[in-house]
């Protein structure tokens, strides 16, 4: 009885399209905007037309406008209805001039002979075509493909080459665009340049640190331009699953025509790096064009910056013609009572740079945003922001750009020599931003992936790290113990094995009866791995007799530390572990001697979880 009771509901599936088509009639009168079933964009006479739903759609939009003014013959249709299909809405929504059909799914079927939305649109062309009276002199040729899956970029160069792909006598069917398939070779070659009108539009790419504020900053811009002038305004923020502590990338777009572009920036005419590491381990001007303008933030002086950057960094902007902007941030944060929160900084000055409004009047609007965002914390919260933005403009200043590159040329490697391969040929792709290029075949079939590989990723996101002072340490090594991060170790090791370490290798006489009197202890940082949560320093219970707020370990910048400092981890590493055996576990002192299982979490600085 269930087969009977099952169809009872035909007659409801039937009578939807008809009843959606009814509410979008009532929504067009109510707001003036008018959708059917299938919305038909693009050449009436077309013979090439994409099929797709959802965002993808507004991209082949966009692409379908362009490349009509230069007198192609393309179309796009939009479904709005995928279930139940509508057939004779469908027919009826098409030109009757189509040859060539591609139907875009974002999913993927294995097994199946073809993705949902594919297998829907063949069926319903064969159907009308045995019910007679076609409007089509000859049935289209429908092809399928598969775009965007996991929010995989879906841009008009992609677009473009499906469209060049339908102008073939025999269109490759079954395909992947936006990859490269080198192992069954189902994927589209497309051109990664390819763009549209973009001159009216202002395009931003903001570099900056989870939990440092950028994106929040950002969202506030947005609202500034979109509410206070006639321009429309988009705004897309590119997380890792990192979170704070990671790097944030935000994508902001600002124009009069409307913003119909659901995709990431390529070709920005604003970047500004928020955290000066980035120019080390990013390709940050990769997407800025000629003329651009870059705002860096850098813990330097006006006449050190040049000097600091690498030289590919320099050639870039030589080559681009970039104007570069810097502020030290941090210091203009620090000396207004900020602490390490830039975002109010480095939006004043991307207003007074960017010449969407006026200066004096983006700083009114962010005034006024400060206080809607931070009133309920209090006034000394908006009086410090107040502060910050009347000092960011007297520390903002253009860096007169020298005719050569001088630079130190940068190690492009991410990853160490010694890492494994599939290391430096797939994890280090991917820590560098440049995942998406990579081939089919660089992944395991069955989707397993190797363990115990953040250790291969120097992130050096800390401003400051801690440094140990081993003159008044007790070597009680709770600092250790609370590091979520697995970056503070320490070692006992017979002080013969000193011979060879680096000068700056610190170590003193080992502490307690459970140690020999020739050996050493030393309590050893990882700098580029630290994330600077500064928990080792809470929990240190020794204080400087002569300077009381000093502690045994102490916040530093990380940065003059920082070669230093890798070369005595290196040398730290190399030292014999203590032997598990040796000592009692029965107090933290002495379970921190012994080897971690699980470091270098890469997750919210000062929170132990998440991948090792």
């Amino acid at each position: 009885m269930f087969f009977q009771g099952r169809e009872t509901s035909n007659p409801y599936y039937s009578a939807a399209p008809e009843i959606v088509q009814t509410a979008m009639n009532k929504f067009a009168e109510t707001v003036g905007r008018q959708y059917h079933l299938f919305d038909y964009i693009g050449d009436p006479k077309a013979t090439r037309v994409i099929i797709i739903m959802g965002s993808g759609a507004d991209t082949v939009h966009e692409t379908v406008d362009f490349l009509n003014e230069t007198d192609e013959k393309v179309g796009v249709l939009k479904v709005r209805l995928f279930r139940p299909f509508a057939i004779n809405s469908f027919i009826k929504a098409l030109p009757e001039t189509v040859k060539n059909i591609a139907v875009l799914d974002r999913t993927k079927e294995p097994g199946s002979t073809g993705e949902p939305l594919y297998l829907d649109v063949v069926t319903a062309l064969s159907e009308d075509a045995q019910n007679g009276g076609s409007k089509f002199k000859a049935i289209p040729t429908a092809v399928g493909g598969r775009y965007g899956l996991s929010s995989k970029e879906f841009t008009p160069g992609m677009v473009k080459s499906v469209f060049d792909e339908l102008s073939k006598d025999k269109p490759k069917n079954h395909f992947t665009i936006g990859i490269m398939d080198d192992i069954t070779y189902t994927s589209l070659a497309y051109d990664p340049e390819f763009t549209l009108h973009e001159e009216n539009v202002f395009r931003g790419m903001f570099y900056g640190l989870g939990a440092d504020g950028t994106v929040g900053a950002n969202k506030n811009s947005i609202k500034i331009i979109g509410e206070g002038t006639d321009f429309n305004a988009q705004g897309y923020f590119v997380y890792d699953s990192k979170k704070s502590g990671s790097m944030t990338v935000s994508h902001l777009r600002f124009g009069k025509d409307p913003i119909r572009s659901p995709y990431l920036i390529n070709h920005a005419n604003f970047v500004a790096c928020h955290q000066i590491g980035f120019i080390n381990t990013h390709d940050v001007l990769g997407n800025i064009v000629a003329q651009g303008t870059l705002l860096l933030n850098a813990p330097y002086g006006h006449d050190e910056v040049w000097a600091k950057l690498p030289k590919n960094v320099q050639k870039q902007i030589l080559d681009k013609k970039v104007k570069l902007y810097t502020i030290d941030a941090l210091k203009v944060a620090k000396k207004t009572g900020m602490g390490v929160r830039i975002n109010t900084i480095m939006q004043t000055c991307f207003f007074a740079l960017c010449g969407v409004i006026p200066s004096e009047a983006a700083i009114a609007s962010i005034k006024k945003a400060i206080e809607k965002t931070y009133g309920r914390q209090g006034e000394e919260i908006v009086k410090k922001n107040f502060q910050a933005v009347d000092e960011t403009l007297a520390n903002l200043k253009e860096i007169k750009i020298p005719a050569v590159a001088t630079g130190i040329e940068l190690n492009l490697d991410v990853v160490p020599d010694a890492a494994p391969d599939f290391v430096k040929k797939v994890t280090a792709k991917i820590i560098s931003g440049k995942g998406d290029s990579l081939p089919v075949s660089a992944f395991p079939p069955d989707g397993t992936w190797p363990t115990a590989t953040s250790q291969w990723e120097k992130r050096n996101i800390a401003s400051e790290i801690p440094a140990w002072d081993p003159d008044i340490c007790i070597q009680c090594n709770k600092c250790a113990f609370v590091c979520p991060h697995g970056v503070i170790r320490m070692k006992i090791y017979d002080e013969t094995l000193l011979k060879n370490a680096p000068e700056t290798f610190k170590a003193t006489k080992a502490r307690g009866r459970e140690w020999e009197g020739n050996e050493n202890y030393t309590l050893q940082i990882a700098p580029e791995d630290c994330t600077g949560c500064a928990l080792c320093v809470e929990v240190c219970p020794v204080k400087d007799k002569t300077d009381t707020k000093r502690k045994a370990i102490n916040m530093v910048p990380q940065t003059p530390l920082r070669d230093s400092e890798r070369m005595s981890w290196d040398f730290f590493l190399k030292l014999p572990e203590v032997e598990r055996s040796r000592p009692k576990h029965d107090n933290v002192k002495v379970l921190s001697f012994c080897n971690r299982f699980l470091s270098f979490q890469e997750h919210v600085r000062g929170a132990g979880k998440h991948r090792m």
